[in-house]
């Protein structure tokens, strides 16, 4: 009786590990995912920023930057705030309209997304040194790294400073709306110090989350929708997180 139910306990415990490296493998595809995502929307941002700029800008006499056309409509005309605008205004759709997508739906919509975050964030060619914008991309992909690898490994619960960091959020959107037009080089200063720390939180704990929201049981179009919206979520932090970075430590032209 003793042999039966060692063999009995034996045979569970055997099954109960392989049960959880099929959801380990899972969990780190699902995770995969969600970084592939959030990647390439990264990049059509870049590609788009930088072919937006090309198209806007050309050496006038003496080699000084002159707009074009297409550039004094993206940056000198009423259509600038449509441009600085529609990005937030997509934010708010995608979060409305996701779950009931399609997986190609939501994902051509979230590459949308990043191309006109890409117009928008054009202007920052404008302002700043390629080389700085350079040099401030990396430091935000390392830390970005570091901190959503903490979000993933830590033991620690960081769901206690989720209340906390949306109440930040808030007030850095709301801060950053009345600054369009106020222009106050103070509250842009208070702005970028205050959302470096909110979206450094965010990018932890929203890996974190991701990674508890992970269940093995969604279909496949569940698992996909829920991937898009957690790299929207991450490349959300990492663009918010850059452009806080830009403004403290960019070199202006």
């Amino acid at each position: 009786m003793s042999d039966f139910q060692r063999n009995a306990w034996g045979r569970t415990a055997v099954g109960g590990a392989a049960s959880q490296a099929v959801v380990d493998q899972g969990l780190r595809s699902y995770m995969l995912s969600v970084y592939n995502y959030m990647s390439l929307g990264l990049a059509i941002t870049g590609f788009a920023a930088i072919g937006a700029f090309m198209l806007a800008v050309t050496q006038g006499v003496g080699g000084q930057r002159e707009l074009t056309q297409f550039g004094h409509l993206l940056f000198a005309s009423p259509l600038k705030w449509v441009v600085m605008l529609a990005p937030l205004g997509m934010v708010f759709f995608l979060s409305a309209r996701l779950h009931t997508m399609s997986v190609n739906g939501a994902q051509i919509a979230f590459y949308v997304f990043a191309g006109l975050m890409g117009l928008s964030l054009s202007s920052i060619f404008l302002v700043y040194t390629g080389a700085s914008i350079a040099r401030v991309f990396f430091i935000t992909a390392a830390a970005f790294g570091a901190l959503s690898l903490y979000g993933y490994t830590t033991k620690r619960s960081l769901s206690g400073m989720g209340t906390f960091l949306m109440m930040g959020l808030f007030g850095i959107v709301i801060a950053s709306l009345v600054n369009l037009f106020i222009g106050s080089s103070m509250i842009q200063f208070v702005v970028s110090v205050v959302g470096v720390l909110v979206f450094s939180g965010l990018t932890a704990y929203d890996t974190q989350r991701l990674k508890e929201e992970y269940y093995a049981g969604d279909d496949h179009s569940v698992m996909g929708r829920k991937a898009i919206m957690g790299a929207l979520s991450l490349y959300l932090n990492f663009i918010n997180l850059f452009t806080m970075l830009l403004s403290l430590f960019g070199n202006r032209e």
